[in-house]
């Protein structure tokens, strides 16, 4: 077996049994994910759904285990990972019209979070500006054109010949 010389420290906190459904929390946790701590915590303080207090909850728990269990310094953290699994659901039962029953589902969730240490040359999100090694290198408009499409007619006269 090959082994591998990075080991990479990882720390993981996962809330467990959410009462909240997986589809919501993804949503938010989409938001969260490849970014540092300090940036995914202002994400979620400004984020108005209910799954990012549950989220924040469990993020600040991630960055509690990184400085109790392997003193990192929890600013230096990056949101590796970042996944919402169904957890069991309860059905329960509203009494509907002429003796009928409807079934209702509240679903749970286990919402997870990988946190890592960041890299020295992590690459920050493209804002919308174009990096320098980009704007050097012209890209070559004239030099390749797509070719025009030929019309059915042309085509057959191309068969033809």
């Amino acid at each position: 077996m090959a082994t591998t010389d990075s080991t990479k420290i990882t720390v993981r906190a996962e809330a467990r049994w959410v009462r909240l459904s997986a589809r919501k929390a993804r949503v938010v946790l989409d938001h969260v994910r490849g970014r540092s701590v300090p940036e995914a915590r202002t994400i979620l303080a400004f984020t108005p759904r209910a799954a990012a207090r549950e989220i924040d909850k469990v993020l600040r728990s991630a960055v509690a285990n990184a400085e109790s269990a392997h003193a990192l310094d929890g600013d230096e953290l990056v949101v590796e990972e970042a996944y919402a699994n169904e957890g069991p659901t309860l059905k329960r039962w509203r009494a509907r019209a002429r003796g009928r029953a409807n079934r209702i589902r509240k679903r749970t969730c286990h919402i997870t979070l990988v946190l890592a240490p960041a890299e020295q040359e992590r690459r920050k999100r493209p804002q919308g500006k174009v990096a320098e090694s980009e704007e050097s290198v012209a890209p070559p408009e004239a030099a390749e054109e797509k070719p025009k499409r030929r019309s059915a007619a042309k085509k057959k006269e191309g068969a033809a010949a």
